[in-house]
């Protein structure tokens, strides 16, 4: 069993910066890969980035390359988002996920996951 935890959402001006972290509890972190998802009012959920286990591989969606940064640090059992140059478009609420397998492509589809924590709000303003 995993637990996640998200912190760091707010209101920001757009083209201002927010991280986010995932916190997980328990010893298999480093099991898992992490996705972080964002959902916005009246539409689905949309993975945004992607790290693998080790950290190596990443994905993004196109609609935040070059603006959004996914790492993370398996020593203290969390996963970061950094969301620079923010953009209203990027309103939404942000869950992190975790998922044991990410193979030669990024695990899109938000039933891939196993665990999802209570999710943080982001909200930006024009």
């Amino acid at each position: 069993q995993v637990q996640l935890v998200e912190s760091g959402g707010g209101l920001v001006q757009a083209g201002g910066s927010l991280r986010l972290s995932c916190l997980a509890s328990g010893r298999t972190f480093r099991s898992y890969a992490m996705g972080w998802f964002r959902q916005a009012p009246g539409k689905e959920r949309e993975l945004v980035a992607a790290i693998s286990q080790g950290g190596i591989r990443t994905y993004y969606a196109d609609s935040v390359k070059g603006r959004f940064t996914i790492s993370r640090d398996n020593a203290k059992n969390t996963a970061y988002l950094q969301m620079n140059n923010l953009e209203p478009e990027d309103t939404g609420v942000y869950y992190c996920a975790a998922v044991t397998y990410y193979g030669t492509a990024a695990p899109g589809n938000p039933r891939q996951y196993d665990y999802w924590g209570q999710g943080t709000q982001v909200t930006v303003s024009s």
